[in-house]
Formats: C-alpha cells, structure tokens, sequence
C-alpha cells in the first residue's frame, strides 16, 4: 500500500480496492504504558498492532466490514501510472497536542469505510463500476486540513456527478463530517481558495453517533515500515533524548514484536532513562526471540553488573563473545568477590566489615544494587547509626514494587522493604514504617523479620500518638511514661527520646532531658530539635559552655533562626562574665584545670559521660583499651593531647564498659575511634600509632 500515493489521479479503482479490501494490518489505540502488545486476529485477519496517533478519535474501519461481500481485486489489471510520492508527516510534529484527523485524506495508508453511503454506482473505469459510497476518504478534498500547498488538491469526485446524499448539507452549511469526531477544521480549496470553517461541531452521545454515522473512518496519517521507525529510534537515542526514541521503538515492536533487535534497542533506551528493570526485562525478551543475539547478552551483563547480579552478569558476559571486553568480566567477578566476602560477614554479625566490602561492591560497579545498599544500611542500624543509614538508603534507586517483586521476587523484595521499614521506624517515621511493613507482609508473610518489624512500627507509633496527647493536654508526667513505654521496644529511637526531654523539662528534670537528647544525637547527631532542647536545659542549669556549643552548632545550621541566635547571644554574655569572675577570684598562676587533667586526657565514668564527650563540637580521639595493658597506646595518647589542646583524647576502659564497648562495635582492642560532631569519621587499629599521628593532623590542618 506504500506504493499508493492520494496525488494520482488514474487507476481510483485499484488504488482503493489495492488499499481497503487487501490492508491487513492497523494500528490499534494504546495506553500510556511502554509495553508492547501482542498481535490478534479480527474475524480471521491477521492484525499487526501498534500506536495509533495521540488526540485521535478514529476508529478501525475494519470492525463492522465483511471483506468477503466485496468483488475480489483483479491482480492482472494494470494498476496507475507512477507519481511523486508525498513524504510521511514527521512524527514528533504532532506530539504534545490533538493530532487533527484533516490530514488523513492525504496520508499512504488513508483509505476507509466511509460512512455516507450511496445506492447508485459510480463508473469507475471503462471495464466495470463500484459503489460510490465507498470511496472512502478520496470524498474529502485533497488538500484538506494541510498546509502544504504542494498537495494536489484534484479528487475523483471533482469529475463525477454529486449523488443525492451528497447533496444533503449540515445545518452550517458545510458537509458532513467523515471522521465522526468532534474539533475545528478548516478545508482549503487552492484552485478557488475558498475557505471552509467547521467550528464548535456538537457530538451527540455515543448511541446515536454511531447510529447516525455508521463505520468509522480507520486510517492512519502516517504509514512506516519497522526498520524505519527504529532507525528513527537510533537517531533520537544518539541525540540523548531517550523517551523519543522509546516513543519509536515501542512503534516498531507494535508492528513487528518478533524482531529481538527492537527489544534490545528499547533496553538501551530504557536505561538512559534510569529505568533499570525494565530494562532487564526487554533484554530477556529479546533474548527469548534471539537466544543467540549477543549485543542483547552483553546488554543484560551490563545491567545485572549495576544490579549486583554478579553471577547473571558473567554467565551473559560469556555468551556476549566478543562484544564483551576483558575488563567487563573482571568487573564482575571482583563484585562476585565483595558480594561473598559481605555475605559471610553478615553471617558472623561483624557488620564493620559488611560496610566496608559493600562500599566496594557498590564502587566497582553495583551502583543500583538495591540489595547492596540494604545491606549496608542494615549493618550501620546495628551500629546505631541511624542518620548514616537513612543517607545510605537514599542513594539507592528507587524501582516500582512490582518490577522489583518481577526481578528480585516475592521474598527478596519483602526483604528490601524490611530494611526500608527498619530506617523509617529509626527515624521516628512510624506510619511509612506500618505501611512498607504491610506490603512486605503482603509479599511474604511468614517472614519473620517482616511481621517482628510490622509490629514494633505499630507499638512505637500507638506510643507516640498517646504521649502527644497527653503532652498537649499537659499531661506530661503521663505523656513522659507513655514514650517510656516505646523506648522499652526500641531504646535508640531519637523521636521518643526528644519527645520524652521534652516532657523532662516541662517537670523540670533539666539533668534527664539532657540525657535523653544525647541519646538522640548520638545515634542522630543532626537532629536539630534534641540539639536545641539539649542546648536550652543546659542554660536552665547554668551550664553555659555546653550550652554555647550546642547553639554555635545550631547558627551554623539555621543561621536565620531567631531562637537560636539570642540563645547564643546569652550563653556567650553569662560564660564571658563566668570568665572574668574566675579570673578576678583566682590567684595568679593557680588556674584550675579541668575534669581532663594537666594531660588534657579524660577517663570515661559512664555512658552518659562518653556521649557528652563525643557529641561535642569538634573533634574526639577515643581509645578503648584494657585497663592493665595498652601502655604504650596510653602514652602516645598523652603526647597528642599535650600537643593538640583543641582536640578531646578519652580513654574508655572495656573491662569498666562492656555494653559501651558493644554499641560501637569493637572486633579488637586496643583501638582508636575519631569522632566529628558526634559522628564517627575514623577507625585506627591500636597498634598503628604513626597513622594516627598522621590521621589527627591531617584533620587539624585540614
């Protein structure tokens, strides 16, 4: 039918029988969604599906049509003399707004049913005649609903008698419309350049739409070949615009979904998209047309390589042959390495090393590895850092449910929701941790780990609710048990600590809530609120150095925040003031130390005072070691802190403090741990005491 062209005026009957008794194939409408549609018969024909065009109301002029009623095509007779084609309209021209059905008159495949009708015949040749009626969209003006003034604007119908239906006007005065649709057309006539104006056309319901105008038209304003349309594909894809050439390559699998290199281009397409999974899905299908296509292998390498399928990645590598460089598959089998050496470290609970081999993986690679971030967001729970958790999580790509329930299955994906719902409950986000619960419970529900986590996002949101109710009718004695009680099933959350600090202060327990906001910023340390609550009951107790840091921190936080800058303003007038009183007091060359001793080195009492001291601005050099030996640790931790009087060296005995020991992790002793604003920067093993020269200046300098 390609061979066709509106423009010639011979050969009318070959052309429409050629075009509307032999075209087999239409484009059906299609849905937003970029997946392909099978092919499916109607009423015996084989159909080819694919996009039909946007804002389009036609419909397919093949569904009420018995092709058997018709004359058969004389496949010996001369066809027509041959004519200048008219170039396809481009596809993108018509993007983003209606597409008007005026140009279907002059498009390849713009050969319908239409729906006037006529009893009388028409001549069509010298050697036999057809029904009028069915000539179909040769009826409209050539030129009709185009810009082109090339057009040829002749019709058949300009050299024939007009019959007694078409003689029958509408009550604007114009003809009929063929397209059944509603919108505004204006017809140009270039031989008389008389302008036909169809405005504000009234449609009647369905029923009698269809009743009144019978079979509607089913053309198509462009018709392109596949290969076409991919290559169109190719050109958009090498410009970067990725969705247009979805756009393409989702139009030539509609019309032929059998050709895997179709497939494996709308992979690509759908990767530069971000769209990894779906990606990986159009490869297998490529593949399963093609088992041999080894561009479409080497793409699904690529892709289980960023999704941290190591082993998938190197069974596709290898059936890629040469498309596949050496240091593809060395890149896979280092992830392969990092993927095992975290697994047997999840296994023996040293979760240190499981962030360390999942940085790796994560580095080589497997950067949209959904279940390598959920590993090491899981690992730095158990270290009860949870802000470092959250920011972990946040870099993994975010994929549909259902795609990813399609490619990690039912239990892999409850198990990545598992983690997301852990953080969410970390961070004090209850009701997204109830419901990312349920939908892995949905998914697996005899998952222990989903229904342990389901329920204590409920126990912890049902306490929070009750102690701000309570808190707001001033209850706070009640509201400061009500949080106590989700504090028992989860002791690190820095919600219900502040919360309950804030009940504390309201009963002027300023020693407490001063606890539970270090708790808080412990495991949170940019936790404004625990931050500036802390900083407020520290001034209620005089403790303005405390307080003056806490604000300091703030102001370079919200610099903005009223608050925060009078608070600063009064902690730094009261601890000037404290200064000079101690000077005027003391005598001279008698000036008191601190709890640190002349060493500027302190020993920690409890938790509370390991957390005071690690919290604090600036930067604090901790080793734990055994109280009996370490020596030659402790000395050179004498020596750097005489040398570096801005930095605070603590000493934690493990033998005094085991739980603490616990909750920061400790494989071995002695140890040096380095901490920043309350977040630990370094680790340095207790026997490198050069590196941790090196490592304490380098942060002083820096």
């Amino acid at each position: 039918m390609a061979d066709y062209s509106p423009d010639k005026k011979s050969g009318c009957v070959a052309m429409i029988y050629g075009g509307l008794f032999r075209q087999r194939c239409f484009w059906p409408r299609r849905s937003a969604s970029t997946s392909s549609i099978p092919t499916h018969g109607n009423n015996g024909i084989q159909s080819i599906n694919s996009k039909r065009r946007r804002g389009s109301d036609e419909r397919a002029f093949l569904d009420d049509t018995n092709l058997s009623e018709y004359p058969q095509r004389n496949d010996q007779s001369p066809m027509m003399n041959g004519a200048t084609k008219t170039p396809p309209p481009s596809y993108y021209q018509e993007q983003g707004r209606k597409v008007s059905n005026a140009p279907i008159a002059n498009s390849k495949d713009g050969l319908s049913n239409g729906h006037q009708q006529s009893n009388g015949l028409v001549r069509a040749s010298s050697s036999n005649v057809m029904l009028f009626g069915n000539l179909g969209n040769l009826r409209q003006p050539a030129g009709y609903g185009t810009s082109n003034p090339r057009i040829s604007n002749s019709s058949v119908l300009d050299y024939l008698p007009m019959t007694a239906s078409e003689m029958g006007l509408n009550s604007n005065g114009n003809y009929g419309n063929a397209y059944g649709t509603n919108g505004n057309y204006n017809a140009y006539n270039n031989n008389d350049n008389v302008k036909i104006s169809r405005n504000n056309v009234k449609e009647k319901d369905n029923e009698e739409a269809e009743e009144d105008v019978g079979p509607l038209c089913r053309a198509l304003s462009t018709r392109l070949d596949p290969e076409t349309l991919k290559a169109m594909g190719n050109e958009e894809y090498k410009q970067g615009n990725f969705a247009e050439a979805l756009a393409f390559y989702d139009r030539a699998i509609g019309l032929d979904p059998d050709m895997a290199s179709y497939r494996s281009n709308k992979s690509a397409a759908l990767t530069g998209l971000g769209r990894l999974l779906e990606a990986v899905f159009e490869c297998r299908e490529a593949i399963k047309i093609d088992p041999t296509y080894r561009r479409a292998h080497y793409r699904l390498a690529t892709l289980c390589l960023r999704l941290g399928e190591a082993e998938k990645s190197l069974y596709h590598y290898k059936q890629s042959g040469h498309e596949a460089d050496p240091s593809d598959i060395s890149k896979a089998k280092n992830l392969q390495v990092y993927l095992s050496k975290c697994t047997e470290a999840r296994k023996l609970r040293d979760w240190q090393t499981v962030i360390k081999e999942s940085s790796s993986a994560i580095s080589s690679g497997a950067d949209s590895a959904l279940q390598v971030f959920a590993l090491k967001a899981e690992s730095l729970l158990k270290l009860h850092r949870h802000e470092d958790a959250d920011t972990e999580l946040s870099k993994a790509p975010r994929f549909g449910i259902d795609d990813c329930t399609k490619f990690f299955g039912p239990v892999g994906n409850a198990n990545l929701l598992v983690t997301r719902a852990q953080v969410d409950v970390a961070l004090g986000r209850f009701e997204e941790a109830v419901a990312t619960a349920q939908r892995a419970a949905q998914l697996d529900s005899t998952n222990k780990d989903v229904n342990s986590t389901l329920r204590k996002a409920q126990t912890l949101a049902s306490a929070r609710s009750n102690g701000n109710e309570l808190f707001k009718a001033s209850k706070f004695l009640d509201a400061c048990v009500a949080y106590s009680e989700g504090l028992e099933q989860d002791s690190f959350n820095s919600v219900l600590l502040c919360n309950r600090a804030a009940c504390r202060s309201k009963l002027g327990q300023f020693g407490k809530a001063i606890e539970d906001c270090s708790r808080a910023l412990n495991v949170r340390p940019s936790y404004s609120k625990a931050r500036l609550r802390r900083a407020d009951c520290n001034a209620k107790l005089g403790r303005w150095e405390a307080s003056a840091q806490d604000y300091e921190i703030l102001r370079k936080e919200m610099p903005s925040d009223e608050e925060v800058g009078r608070g600063l303003l009064e902690a730094q007038a009261h601890l000037k003031k404290s200064h000079s009183e101690q000077r005027q007091t003391q005598p001279h060359g008698n000036h008191s130390k601190d709890a640190k001793s002349d060493t500027n080195l302190a020993v920690v009492k409890d938790t509370d005072h390991f957390r005071h001291f690690v919290t604090s601005p600036g930067i604090s050099v901790v080793l734990f070691c055994n109280k009996s030996s370490d020596q030659k640790a402790l000395v050179l931790m004498e020596q750097l802190s005489k040398r570096n009087q801005s930095l605070n060296f603590i000493k934690v005995e493990v033998e005094e403090h085991p739980q603490l020991a616990k909750s920061e992790g400790l494989n071995s002793i002695p140890v040096f741990k380095m901490y920043k604003n309350g977040s630990r920067i370094k680790e340095i093993p207790g026997t490198s005491l050069e590196l941790l020269e090196s490592t304490i200046k380098f942060y002083t300098t820096s």
